[in-house]
């Protein structure tokens, strides 16, 4: 089962990607489900459960965090609950990973090794990640044989993600999980089970 676990749309404030086009681009794809992760916020695409989904396809909603020490996936939480700091920019990153563990959800290093809003090296300094998105539609191979490189070390899962702000961008890299994906539950247990893997849909290293 493919998902892209890494999609910006409108409500992220810095694209016009519609979330319907997104979606339709997606299923042009193959994929068989995206998940919103908005920036800054999971409340950002509540928009999303008020609309017509497509049958047998899997729309999610998390966010990517904005931290003192790069960029962090969110899943499975609900709403912003998680964010007792009241601002969006430079959150503690150890704070952060211990809030959205105390609320049931887990962390993962968005594009780890991108540059200034990644983590790069200092993404071995921390403990509780729960995976790493080794493969982003965005990163070069280089970064991407790094994240991989990290997963590996670490001892997590890999995960992946288009990190899509335009429609062509969508599934440029996705999750393949070994098992039917239903909710966003499943996934936070897939991804603690180590049980999927990211994967490029273009060229470039899996």
């Amino acid at each position: 089962m493919l998902i892209d676990l890494h999609c910006h749309s409108v409500y992220s404030l810095d694209n016009h990607l519609e979330p319907e086009v997104l979606i339709e681009a997606a299923i042009r794809r193959g994929l068989d489900g995206v998940c919103f992760t908005e920036h800054y916020s999971v409340e950002a695409s509540w928009p999303l459960d008020r609309m017509p989904l497509p049958e047998n396809f899997l729309v999610l909603r998390g966010a990517e965090v904005s931290t003192d020490c790069g960029h962090v996936l969110v899943y499975g939480v609900s709403d912003d609950t998680w964010n007792r700091w009241g601002r969006n920019m430079y959150l503690n990153l150890a704070e952060v990973i211990e809030s959205v563990h105390s609320l049931g959800g887990i962390c993962v290093p968005a594009h780890p090794f991108r540059g200034w809003e990644s983590l790069g090296e200092k993404i071995y300094q921390y403990e509780g990640f729960d995976g790493v998105e080794t493969h982003n539609g965005v990163d070069g191979p280089m970064q991407v044989k790094a994240a991989m490189m990290a997963a590996t070390r670490m001892g997590l899962p890999s995960v992946g993600g288009s990190d899509c702000h335009y429609a062509h961008q969508v599934g440029r890299a996705c999750t393949e999980f070994q098992d039917p994906i239903n909710c966003m539950s499943e996934v936070v247990a897939a991804i603690k089970a180590g049980r999927c893997r990211g994967r490029m849909l273009r060229k470039g290293p899996e």
